[in-house]
């Protein structure tokens, strides 16, 4: 699969649900960006199960504003609607490879229920 380019109305569905979703802030003018297109392309292309977005903060000035994007790239990672990975800066292949593996093994029901008792430790 390759990558999506999502407009801000699209932003929430795309990452929220089940699944993982890579999320790739750039602009056209920005030089790391470009060297990061074609390795965020063809870890896109290497794994069709995995969502890659891609926003362009030109275009998209309100939701970045809204997220806070102010270095770019800027990569996010989502998985079964938890943020997982936020870090600007271009990755290399091996890096963004890696990443994925992680995101991959997470154990997703110990790491809700660990978000769990922090928020209700929060509430008390």
């Amino acid at each position: 699969m390759s990558t999506v380019n999502i407009t801000g109305p699209e932003f929430k569905d795309t990452v929220h649900g089940d699944g993982i979703t890579f999320v790739d802030f750039w602009a056209t003018w920005c030089g790391p960006c470009k060297n990061f297109g074609p390795i965020y392309e063809k870890a896109s292309e290497a794994n069709p199960d995995i969502t890659f977005a891609k926003v362009d903060t030109d275009a998209e000035k309100d939701l970045a504003g809204a997220l806070g994007i102010s270095s770019i790239p800027t990569l996010m990672v989502f998985r079964d609607n938890v943020m997982l990975y936020r870090e600007a800066g271009a990755l290399p292949a091996k890096a963004l490879d890696s990443l994925i593996d992680q995101v991959r093994e997470l154990d997703m029901d110990e790491l809700k229920k660990q978000i769990a008792e922090e928020q209700a430790g929060q509430q008390a």
